[in-house]
């Protein structure tokens, strides 16, 4: 019998990771609040909250590997009252369990350096903060577990994300993308599909566990860069602009979302590069190539916007 492998949370994340596991004959159990989730035969669905520890509990039960995908809302007092409570839930009722969870790069104490899995994660304040202490915590828990970082994401099922919904989407239709920061400073970009792949080859690899990896991530690009790739794919004119700095900033007086996304400027001011090549080596992965990524990409957009389209005339 296959094992079972849990994911917690039905993101773009935590779905793709489904996928990948459901697809290569894993058992998968997905817990969420509402009892949503990837509809496949290998895949149960189960309402859990994850502060409900009881619930947890069983539904942790058995579990060869835990895949922790839930989040909170994008604000730094959001993600200090409640991610460190949600992990050490998962982490006491993994019960042997490896923990494999999602990372970003925003506990990285110098981010404008080529940021590798041996840098410094030293940072304290606001929502980088926060991540830096949530690997501490991972650290020094029992429990074993591995973090594997990305850098901003794209592909199928991403849509709050700076490579989604205002990028891709705006393309497709043909409107002007409007991006923060420099649209010519090097950025790195995640496909998903290589994220949840990392994912799911580390919970298979003991000699990972305890450590920091990262997530198969192709060649730096501008953003500029990125949104003439996508639009060559779709066979639509691109066209670039940005948002102003001094304007987030002035919108960060009151709280919001303009001063959540203001505190996270600096990515996109100055060069924010990650480098893969170690965990590649250790994981035996590559990046998928750019165009095939955002070829499925851009289909996924176009079916999302098809299904939109038809909607009402199903209704009718």
């Amino acid at each position: 019998m296959s094992a079972l492998h849990v994911v917690t949370g039905a993101g773009p994340v935590g779905h793709t990771i489904a996928e990948h596991l459901a697809g290569a004959g894993h058992r998968v159990r997905v817990l969420t609040r509402s009892g949503s989730g990837l509809a496949h035969p290998r895949v149960e669905r189960v309402a859990v909250d994850v502060r409900d520890e009881p619930a947890l509990h069983r539904a942790l039960d058995g579990a060869a590997a835990v895949f922790h995908c839930t989040h909170a809302p994008y604000t730094a007092r959001a993600w200090r009252e409640e991610l460190p409570a949600a992990e050490r839930s998962v982490l006491s009722a993994a019960a042997g369990a490896v923990v494999v969870f999602p990372e970003s790069l925003y506990s990285y104490s110098n981010p404008s350096e080529v940021m590798t899995e041996d840098g410094p994660r030293l940072a304290s304040e606001g929502k980088r903060g926060v991540r830096a202490a949530l690997l501490r915590a991972r650290a020094a828990s029992a429990a074993p577990t591995v973090s594997v970082v990305a850098s901003d994401l794209f592909g199928p099922h991403v849509r709050m994300a700076h490579a989604g919904e205002r990028m891709v989407a705006a393309v497709l239709a043909g409107r002007k993308v409007r991006v923060l920061g420099d649209l010519d400073r090097p950025h790195s970009f995640t496909y998903v599909h290589d994220y949840a792949r990392a994912m799911v080859a580390a919970a298979d690899r003991p000699d990972t566990w305890g450590s920091v990896l990262h997530a198969p991530t192709g060649h730096a690009l501008t953003q500029r860069q990125l949104v003439h790739a996508v639009a060559a794919v779709a066979g639509t004119q691109a066209r670039v602009g940005t948002i102003p700095s001094w304007l987030l900033r002035a919108g960060a007086v009151a709280p919001g979302q303009m001063r959540e996304l203001a505190e996270m400027l600096y990515q996109f001011e100055s060069p924010f590069v990650m480098d893969s090549t170690r965990s590649e080596a250790l994981l035996g992965l590559s990046p998928t190539p750019l165009e095939q990524a955002l070829r499925a990409t851009v289909a996924w957009w176009q079916a999302q916007e098809d299904v939109e389209q038809k909607a009402p005339a199903r209704a009718a």
